[in-house]
């Protein structure tokens, strides 16, 4: 009997959409929580690279930036309203409050992906005022 030999490299499994969706869900939750090293471990390729305009390019000063807004904000609240998901980019549109009883902030982050790993990413966020006249609210 002849057995096919076969390469010790495994190759990891590609990641499906809904694990991009839900890597990304996590990678938010883990930085509000304060757990950003582990976040950037489990979900960030850190030669990837970040669009926020207020910091430094590249993944290593988006990582400091996120410790030291944690913290600022140790009691950051994120609540995940939509998330969606085409080929490699995962969009979560989501509320944050800063700080409990503030006003929300209604952010949107984008991220595109290679295999299981955040590679890329975009952010923007808008503050929703108090008296707002839209009576269908941000969410």
């Amino acid at each position: 009997m002849m057995f096919k030999a076969f390469s010790s490299k495994v190759k990891p499994p590609e990641s499906t959409l809904d694990d991009r969706k839900q890597a990304a869900v996590q990678f938010l939750q883990l930085v509000v929580a304060g757990s950003i090293d582990e976040a950037y471990q489990k979900y960030v390729d850190m030669r990837g690279k970040h669009h926020n305009p207020f910091f430094p390019a590249g993944f290593p000063a988006l990582k400091k930036a996120m410790i030291e807004n944690h913290k600022q904000f140790p009691n950051k609240q994120l609540t995940v309203r939509n998330v969606l998901g085409d080929g490699d980019l995962v969009a979560v549109h989501s509320q944050i409050v800063l700080n409990p009883g503030e006003t929300p902030i209604a952010a949107v982050h984008l991220f595109r992906f290679d295999g299981n790993k955040i590679v890329e990413m975009w952010d923007c966020g808008q503050p929703l005022p108090d008296d707002s006249p839209n009576e269908d609210g941000a969410f």
